[in-house]
């Protein structure tokens, strides 16, 4: 209902054109209706249909305010019972209460709370309906004292318990039983097994119920087993019967009601009796004959799982299928298609059948689950459950685990999708399964105003030509306005010209009515239609994130009015400077220009709300110095701790060396003081956030030491002397060397050239010899 009442959305009541006021009940349930006769301003059509704030806002008085709200109110509630047996069990409640009545206007929800206590020692009324197939002979011993070792465990449960008896088997047709001659008084007929047992009979009614469990007895001992030909067996036929024929079988109405069922087979459904010819539905009524014998076992089909679920739900009884551990996942399957039905597991024999009894007793007095009954289609129900925990379960309406004596609670949400016609009321009843309590929940529909029972036709108030009825005249043919007070021949040309801001343009601007030469404008959903010919309105102006003028002026016939501080057509431009400020007392520090409230960074890779971040711009190392100074060393310009505190924000993050691999960042150094290099680094994260990394102390020069520089200097001197020496001697070696290898190379080269000389010399006059020497 918010959301319809803001002056930002539409509104569904106005928005919908009711012309009565049932009509605008109708179209949503906050819709409300202005009776009130002079309601609205003049010159306006104004919708009587609205919320019931804007009505009041717009001058209708409450008692005129038509606004039917849905109800409840107790007719019956008498409190809870804690005890069933004794001298008020007549007088049990299990459920509180007992009878409510709703109005409901349609869409319009409405709750009211169930509150049930099963009681401690309530009666018990258990029918054992026993299947006396052939396979059952084990079963039938078994059972022959039965009734008395059960009514001593049921004693431990309740006080008051009676006990019945009866039997089945399938109907006596082909195919279902053996039906030649030789069968049909002795079905084992040739069977060596088992060769005597009785007559095939569909269901036979034994035992009513009865405190006296030696009857019990006395009727299971005269009890024989018969024969049937296909494995199914016929007990839905019995399990119908059984429930049905209340007054031959003798529940009580104060009891609980227990059928327990037991077999070793699987049943016959419905149209399984279409194999022996049986076309007709089971009507679920009682066929008992004089003899409590089925008599339409031959007549009818097998009952449908609908069928049963309604008939057992009808009576309040809860059955018990007591089958053998291979037939349980089947019958485990039937209990979620019948309510109020649980399954246990039977031994071959049944000689478990009394801890199974107390099993499934305990067990469905541990639960209670709610069920309606004639729900009017037009109405929708929402169950929320409360059980002993005290958690609220929406979309349940059932609780488990119970104790005797514990109190749950259900929380029913109803409302009505629609109106039936006048004077109809619907109900409903709401019942634990199983219980014979139950609540009365009468439907009365608020579709109607009041103020149609003072309607008056031909009203002075309608100039005597229309019928008045909730603060509107509806004109007779051929009268028009609000009071019927023009009639049609009279708006020609020449009149709705009257209506119109120029020739050519639309009659009313196309968003009104002339009535009797005047313009009544339309009313809106988005806002007021003003003016002569209704060329005006406050929701035509400029918007700004789709908000009208920003939020920050009026809209004034399609123009925005600014509020002081703000400019521009939608008002959106603020002329304020304070939110461009940096921290440093700059606009937009320096980098950029201040434009309607907001920074336009200028300088190139300046960006932030005040342009405060540029990790490229020629001062960013120069800013940044001044931080690493007052935060790190207490130096600088900003030393006062005030001061830096408010314009050094950023993340520092001290290092023993520096990284300089990181494309992203910014490297600074800077002389500190003493001489020193400082060294840091500058980035901006992706998420807006500034980090500085600096080195945690300057790198300082050490001073070397003279004695140290003299050394160095004289040794340098005299190891660059020896170098030259060493030099200076290798060269002169290299030179000797060639000298004496190109002397003894003249020397060989003379030597050989002697030899010819020589051995010329032998060969001449020796006296040549001489000579030559």
């Amino acid at each position: 209902v918010k959301s319809h009442l803001s002056s930002k959305s539409l509104n569904v009541c106005t928005s919908g054109s009711a012309t009565s006021c049932e009509e605008c009940l109708l179209i949503h349930p906050s819709c409300a209706w202005c009776a009130q006769e002079d309601f609205g301003q003049a010159r306006t059509l104004n919708s009587r249909c609205d919320f019931s704030q804007n009505l009041q806002k717009r001058g209708c008085d409450d008692p005129f305010i038509e606004n039917p709200r849905s109800g409840s109110s107790l007719l019956r509630s008498k409190p809870l019972s804690s005890k069933g047996s004794g001298v008020t069990q007549y007088d049990v409640i299990q459920i509180y209460p007992q009878k409510i009545s709703l109005s409901l206007r349609p869409g319009d929800q409405t709750s009211f709370e169930v509150q049930v206590r099963p009681v401690e020692d309530y009666p018990v009324d258990l029918y054992y309906l026993m299947d006396l197939s052939l396979s059952m002979k084990d079963d039938l011993d078994t059972i022959r004292n039965l009734g008395t070792k059960l009514a001593e465990e049921m004693r431990k449960l309740t006080s008051n318990f009676r006990l019945g008896f009866g039997s089945f088997v399938d109907k006596n047709i082909s195919p279902f039983s053996y039906t030649a001659p030789k069968y049909q008084d002795n079905p084992c007929n040739g069977y060596k097994l088992f060769p005597n047992c009785v007559p095939t009979f569909g269901f036979r009614h034994l035992l009513s119920l009865t405190d006296k469990v030696d009857r019990f007895n006395e009727e299971v001992q005269k009890q024989l087993v018969s024969r049937n030909r296909d494995a199914p067996e016929g007990g839905f036929d019995a399990i119908l019967q059984a429930a049905v024929c209340k007054e031959k079988i003798g529940w009580r109405k104060e009891a609980y009601h227990l059928l327990v069922f037991a077999t070793d087979d699987v049943p016959h459904l419905a149209l399984d009796g279409k194999l022996g010819g049986l076309v007709h539905p089971h009507d679920g009524q009682c066929h008992l004959n004089d003899k409590n014998e089925y008599s339409a076992a031959n007549m009818m089909d097998y009952p449908s799982l609908a069928l049963l679920g309604e008939k057992l739900a009808e009576n309040n009884i809860f059955l018990i299928f007591a089958v053998t551990k291979r037939h349980y996942v089947l019958y485990k399957n039937l209990t979620a298609l019948i309510p109020g039905t649980t399954v246990e597991i039977l031994d071959q024999d049944s000689k478990n059948i009394i801890q199974l009894i107390v099993n499934a007793y305990n067990n469905i007095r541990s639960k209670v689950e709610l069920s309606v009954w004639d729900h009017p289609e037009d109405l929708n129900l929402a169950f929320t459950a409360t059980c002993q925990d005290g958690q609220p379960l929406t979309g349940l309406r059932k609780c488990a685990d119970l104790k005797i004596g514990d109190t749950v609670s259900f929380n029913i949400t109803v409302d009505a999708r629609g109106c039936p016609p006048k004077g109809t009321r619907k109900g409903f009843i709401i019942r634990p399964v199983g219980f014979k309590d139950r609540l009365e929940v009468s439907v009365d529909y608020r579709c109607d105003c009041s103020c149609t029972y003072y309607t008056k036709s031909n009203s002075s108030r309608c100039n005597s030509a229309g019928t008045y009825s909730c603060g509107m005249c509806h004109c007779e043919p051929g009268y028009l306005g609000a009071r019927c007070e023009c009639e049609e021949g009279e708006v020609d040309h020449q009149h709705l010209s009257a209506c119109r801001e120029a020739e050519g343009k639309q009659v009313c601007s196309g968003r009104g009515e002339c009535s009797c030469n005047q313009c009544l404008c339309y009313e809106s959903e988005f806002g007021k239609i003003y003016g002569t010919f209704c060329e005006c309105d406050d929701f035509s102006c400029a918007r700004h994130k789709g908000i009208l003028c920003s939020g920050h002026g009026e809209c004034h016939c399609g123009e925005c009015k600014c509020h002081a501080g703000y400019i521009g057509d939608n008002c959106n431009c603020s002329t304020e400077t304070a939110s461009c400020a940096s921290d440093d007392g700059k606009i937009c520090s320096g980098r950029g220009s201040c434009v309607c409230g907001r920074c336009q960074c200028t300088e190139p890779g300046a960006f932030g709300d005040t342009c405060e971040k540029c990790p490229t711009c020629p001062d960013a190392c120069g800013t940044k110095r001044e931080c690493i100074e007052c935060r790190l060393f207490n130096t600088g310009r900003l030393a006062d701790n005030q001061t830096c505190q408010r314009m050094c924000k950023d993340e520092i993050i001290t290092v023993e060396t520096l990284k300089t691999d990181d494309s992203n960042t910014v490297q600074c150094v800077y002389k500190t003081e003493n001489d020193c290099v400082m060294k840091f680094t500058y980035s901006e994260h992706a998420n807006g956030q500034s980090v500085l990394t600096a080195l945690k102390e300057p790198e300082c020069a050490v001073a070397p030491n003279a004695m140290t520089v003299l050394l160095a200097v004289v040794g340098s001197i005299l190891l660059m002397g020896i170098v030259l020496l060493a030099i200076w001697k290798l060269v002169i070696t290299i030179h000797d060397r060639r000298e004496f290898a190109r002397f003894q190379s003249a020397r060989s080269r003379a030597r050989y050239e002697m030899q010819p000389l020589l051995q010329s010399s032998v060969s001449h006059d020796p006296s040549e010899i001489i000579l030559i020497c």
